[in-house]
C-alpha cells in the first residue's frame, strides 16, 4: 500500500491512485495533459487546438494557488497549470482513457 499522501490539488482535480501511482483527471473523469509549446507559463494552445484540447479551467472562487498548481489568466477566464504548464484535457478521451498521451510528441499525460 502507498504510504505517502496524494498531493495537495484544487477542489477541480480528482487525484486516483492506480497500480501505486498517482493519476490526475478533472471532475468528469478526463485526463490531464500539458502541451510541449507552452514554454512560458502561458497556454499557445487556443481557437482550433482548443477545442481539440479544451483548456481546465478554475471554477469561479476558487483559490489562484494550491500546492504545485496556480490559476492563469485566459481571456476572461483562468486557467489551471501544474508547475507552470496550463493543463488541458483530450476531447477524443472518454473518462478513465489516456489516447492523448504522447500525441504529435506534443501532448505529455499529467503524472505525478
Amino acid at each position: 500500500m502507498n504510504e505517502t499522501l496524494p498531493p495537495t490539488t484544487p477542489a477541480d482535480i480528482s487525484v486516483f491512485e492506480d497500480r501505486g501511482a498517482y493519476v490526475l483527471r478533472n471532475q468528469e473523469g478526463l485526463a490531464l495533459y500539458t502541451y510541449d509549446l507552452d514554454v512560458d507559463g502561458r497556454s499557445h494552445c487556443t481557437n482550433k487546438c482548443a477545442e481539440t484540447w479544451p483548456p481546465v479551467l478554475a471554477s469561479e472562487g476558487a483559490s489562484t494557488v494550491v500546492g504545485d498548481w496556480k490559476s492563469i489568466q485566459r481571456g476572461a477566464a483562468r486557467q489551471w497549470s501544474y508547475r507552470g504548464k496550463p493543463v488541458y484535457t483530450y476531447s477524443k478521451d472518454a473518462p478513465g482513457e489516456t489516447k492523448g498521451d504522447g500525441l504529435d510528441g506534443k501532448w505529455r499525460l499529467v503524472s505525478i
